[in-house]
């Protein structure tokens, strides 16, 4: 099992984990803690249904990125289980506002994750919630455009294998400038949990305008 690494490159702290490890949670800031960070950019992937998508088709709305893999055995479902509950809920409280949102989840499986796999896994979390995949190339791009960290972690007499990824959800604002962090749960921190359902709603309502 790999250790937590640190992204130097955002402006606040960003832990990054294994599938099966830790989180980050996320800081606060009166203009978003990630404003003015390099992160995103162009991109063309394949959705649940096969088509192909732009990152700049999103363009107006805000997005709400989580980069995982559907053979994730624990965190990714988790953290995907509790962000789009939130996100239900905001809908449910503030229709208008959540109709500016375009929950996105991005494979860093392409190898695995066809488009008929994504489509059942994102099925099973939000009907809104769009699932990307692409070749090995593209999704190597867009991990790095978007400063996600992953790469195949194999056992020795092993036929499956586990991803290890940066572990954090972005959202960016209708310019597909990065915005905030969402809150994940820190295993660092058991008697607090950060990824908490309350929290990541507060999140959306305190960016989404």
């Amino acid at each position: 099992m790999n250790k937590a690494l640190t992204l130097a490159a955002l402006p606040v702290l960003a832990l990054l984990a294994a599938c099966n490890m830790g989180g980050a949670d996320n800081a606060s800031s009166p203009q978003g803690e990630l404003v003015g960070a390099r992160i995103g950019g162009p991109f063309t992937l394949t959705d649940q249904d096969g088509k192909k998508v732009r990152w700049d088709d999103f363009k107006g709305r805000y997005r709400l990125v989580y980069f995982g893999y559907t053979y994730c055995p624990d965190v990714c479902p988790v953290d995907l289980q509790r962000i789009m509950q939130a996100f239900a809920r905001f809908e449910k409280e503030k229709p208008a506002l959540a109709a500016k949102v375009q929950p996105i989840f991005i494979s860093v499986d392409p190898e695995r994750d066809t488009p008929a796999t994504v489509k059942t896994y994102v099925n099973a979390f939000h009907p809104r919630l769009i699932g990307l995949t692409g070749t090995p190339d593209e999704i190597a791009k867009v991990a790095k455009d978007f400063a996600v960290i992953y790469h195949r972690e194999e056992s020795q007499g092993a036929s499956d294998y586990l991803v290890g990824h940066s572990r954090t959800p972005y959202l960016f604002g209708p310019d597909g400038a990065p915005i905030a962090l969402v809150p994940v749960d820190d295993p660092a921190t058991p008697d607090v949990d950060e990824g908490a359902l309350d929290h990541v709603l507060a999140s959306l309502e305190k960016w989404v305008k």
